[in-house]
């Protein structure tokens, strides 16, 4: 055998997530398949795992301790009747070794707990470590007072696999353990914080509100979208040895750190011109709506389109003032109150054709004729399209149309615009964001950006993508104009769709997340956000570069998500 096929023959390691800045985002069904892949196909005993577990919890359980009204006080492990529970088991006997007051309430009967749970159950008593079993019932009387000198909840109660409302004794518990956070409690969450609901965020009646989630060996859907996520808090990873999904999954959900996005960014060659970098076509605009066009190109070139022209309807000019000079113009035929005509139909086409990509929709209007050129241009246009706001509410009663182009097509709805597309109610689209999304990409065959409380991009192969940047200073007008101009200038440096789908939500959620606007949460100019978003790729690189140093240091085998928090 030669070296070259020796060489082969070596089993290659998974590329690190370190290296990668990719995460997968797994459901409690996944995660239940990759346990049993772990200790059926490679022999590890759940035993292992779980105390591997409740090991990468003593140093963040500690750290909270110290962070709270009570530095010297009980760490109070609440646990639940099932592996979760028995996690709870393995970090209460780790802290009492180490000389810590720790107590154990079990909710729940110890008949009930799985075997590996029962075995640490066991071992607690074995190791003098106090602890007792409550009926649901009994508990809140049971846990109040504790509550009153503890320094940290565990919160083992229910893992991810929890699927029906809390309430009764089980509610009360949780709620008697928020009340108690604004007096100095910290809570450290064991995977997923109890009551939340692990695919969708949603909370199930009541739900604990964590200062820290450690969740064990991937995070989890309903951890990373609202609002979990905000009951979560700082969210962090023990990885424990348990085996991960194959990368290239096509049905994959992924979550993206800095690392991640910054890989991403078009190379800008030092030979590059402005014809290198594309050449952008905005068809936006009416009367009163001309902001909308010009945000859309100020964000394309700012974004790095080499080129960028705004088609509009003609006579609209003294509402062009905020039109960038860079960016050329191009009048097209009106409506008598000022939309485009359906006469303008083979002048945008002929636009589109001698442009790279097109953007369609910012600031278009409802006039009726307008609606009609819409869907005539979706098909008609042979370039790269990202359709956003009236561009999509003209395809709302046929989006499947969306499926007869043969370039590729990104669509960017907030959730009201989605729920139009798909005919249902808007509370529906928010209930389930992630099937709401795969909805979208599915019925039209483009990829599908749901804007929102982290942006979800679903792509017609089935991948998706969880944004975990931005935030509520992004919830004012002409935000979604500057996305669509940044996805439009990413397609048009050549990114795949999916990629310029997801750099575009990274990068403008970054973006809001590094202006001062960040601590009100309010008073953001969606032309300040354009402007800024050159500073903010230099930041994401540069961060991407401290995350991985970061990183290296990490105690007891747990990685940090390294994205901003809710």
């Amino acid at each position: 055998m030669s070296a070259a096929e020796k060489s082969e023959s070596v089993a290659r390691p998974p590329i690190s997530l370190r290296d990668s800045g990719v995460w997968r985002l797994v459901s409690a069904q996944e995660m239940r398949a990759l346990d049993e892949a772990t200790i059926e196909g490679r022999g590890v005993p759940g035993e292992v795992l779980m105390e591997n577990a409740g090991r990468a919890l003593v140093e963040p359980a500690m750290h909270l301790r110290a962070r709270s009204a009570r530095p010297d006080g009980t760490i109070l492990v609440l646990a639940g009747a099932g592996n979760n529970g028995g996690d709870g088991f393995v970090v209460a006997r780790h802290l009492f070794g180490e000389g810590v007051c720790v107590e154990v309430v079990l909710v729940g009967e110890e008949s009930r707990l799985p075997p590996d749970a029962a075995a640490n159950w066991r071992r607690l008593g074995a190791a003098g470590v106090p602890a007792r079993a409550v009926a649901a019932a009994e508990a809140p009387a049971f846990v109040a007072p504790r509550l009153e000198s503890a320094s940290v909840v565990v919160d083992a109660l229910f893992g991810t696999g929890l699927q029906r409302d809390l309430t009764d004794g089980y509610a009360a518990v949780v709620e008697a353990v928020n009340a108690a956070r604004p007096r100095g409690l910290r809570v450290l969450a064991v995977d997923s914080p109890s009551g939340i609901e692990s695919l969708t965020g949603a909370v199930l009646g009541a739900a604990i509100v964590a200062d820290e989630t450690i969740t064990i060996s991937l995070p989890k859907l309903g951890l990373v979208l609202e609002p979990g996520a905000r009951h979560a808090g700082a969210i962090r990873v023990a990885r424990i040895g348990i085996v991960d999904p194959d990368p290239g999954d096509a049905d994959r959900v992924e979550l993206w750190n800095a690392r991640a996005a910054a890989a991403r960014f078009p190379d800008r060659g030092a030979a590059g011109h402005k014809g290198t970098f594309g050449h952008v076509l905005a068809i936006a605009g009416s009367t009163g709506k001309c902001g909308a066009g010009a945000l859309s190109t100020r964000a394309a070139a700012r974004a790095g389109a080499g080129l960028v022209t705004l088609a509009y309807p003609a006579g609209l000019e003294p509402e062009l003032a905020a039109l960038p000079v860079e960016v050329m113009s191009a009048p097209v035929a009106s409506t008598g109150d000022g939309g485009f005509a359906s006469a303008a139909e083979k002048a945008l086409l002929e636009l589109a054709e001698a442009r790279d990509v097109v953007a369609l929709g910012p600031g278009l209007g409802r006039h009726p004729e307008t609606d009609a050129l819409v869907q005539k241009l979706v098909t008609g246009i042979e370039r790269p399209l990202v359709l956003d706001a009236d561009g999509l509410n003209a395809i709302a009663s046929a989006p499947e149309r969306l499926r007869e182009r043969r370039a590729p097509t990104v669509i960017t709805p907030h959730p009201g615009e989605a729920a139009r597309l798909l005919d249902v109610a808007t509370r529906e689209v928010n209930a389930d964001r992630l099937a709401a999304a795969r909805r979208l990409s599915e019925r039209t065959g483009a990829v599908a950006v749901l804007k929102g409380a982290r942006t979800i991009i679903a792509a017609p192969e089935g991948q998706a993508i969880v944004t975990p940047t931005g935030g509520p200073a992004l919830a004012t007008g002409g935000t979604g104009d500057v996305l669509t101009g940044i996805i439009a200038a990413l397609l048009a440096s050549g990114l795949a769709a999916p990629d310029a789908a997801a750099l575009g939500a990274w990068w403008h959620g970054a973006t809001a997340d590094g202006l001062p606007v960040r601590e009100t949460g309010f008073g953001l100019l969606a032309s300040e956000l354009a402007d800024a978003l050159p500073g903010a790729a230099r930041a994401i690189r540069e961060g991407a570069q401290v995350g991985a140093n970061d990183q290296e240091g990490e105690p007891g085998g747990i990685l940090d998500l390294r994205f901003p928090g809710p």
